[in-house]
C-alpha cells in the first residue's frame, strides 16, 4: 500500500464550472471518489490551495510522510521558480498532472518551470491523467 498526496493548485477548486470546454464538467471533488475506488489497495490524499506558499508548505510536509505526491500546479507551473526549487529539495518523487494539453494552448502555458522538477509530466487526458499518474506510480511497486 502507498500513500499518495494529490495535490491541486491554483483555480482548480473551480473544475466543473471553469472553462468546461477545457477542464470538463466534473469537480475534483466527484472525481475523487471514482479514483480512490479505482485504486482501494492504497491511500489517495487531497489537498487544494489557491496559494504558493500553501503549495510549497504542503510539499514540504509531504517529504517522508507520503510515498509520492500527483501534483497540479495550475498556472504555477508556468511561473514559480519557488515550487520547483521546493520540488527538487524535496525526497519522494512529485508527478506533474495537467488537465488540457498545455502544448497546445497559450505560448505563456507552453512551458512548465514545475515540470523540469518533477518525474514525469503527464498532460492532456483531462481528469484520467490523475489516474495515470497513480498508476505510474504503484506499477513499479506491483511490478516487483
Amino acid at each position: 500500500m502507498m500513500k499518495i498526496l494529490i495535490l491541486n493548485g491554483p483555480n482548480l477548486n473551480l473544475l466543473g464550472r471553469r472553462e468546461p470546454e477545457i477542464y470538463g464538467r466534473i469537480s475534483f471533488e466527484e472525481y475523487l471518489p471514482q479514483l480512490r475506488e479505482r485504486f482501494p489497495q492504497h491511500e489517495l490524499f487531497y489537498f487544494q490551495s489557491n496559494h504558493e506558499g500553501v503549495l510549497i508548505d504542503k510539499l514540504q510536509e509531504a517529504d517522508g510522510q507520503y510515498d509520492a505526491v500527483i501534483m497540479n500546479p495550475g498556472g504555477y507551473a508556468h511561473t514559480s521558480i519557488a515550487i520547483a526549487d521546493c520540488i527538487r529539495a524535496i525526497s519522494i518523487p512529485v508527478i506533474e498532472v495537467h488537465i488540457s494539453d498545455i502544448s497546445k494552448r497559450e505560448p505563456y502555458r507552453r512551458h512548465s518551470f514545475t515540470a523540469e522538477a518533477c518525474v514525469k509530466c503527464i498532460s492532456g487526458l483531462g481528469m484520467e491523467g490523475y489516474a495515470k499518474a497513480v498508476e505510474s506510480i504503484v506499477l513499479p511497486q506491483t511490478e516487483k
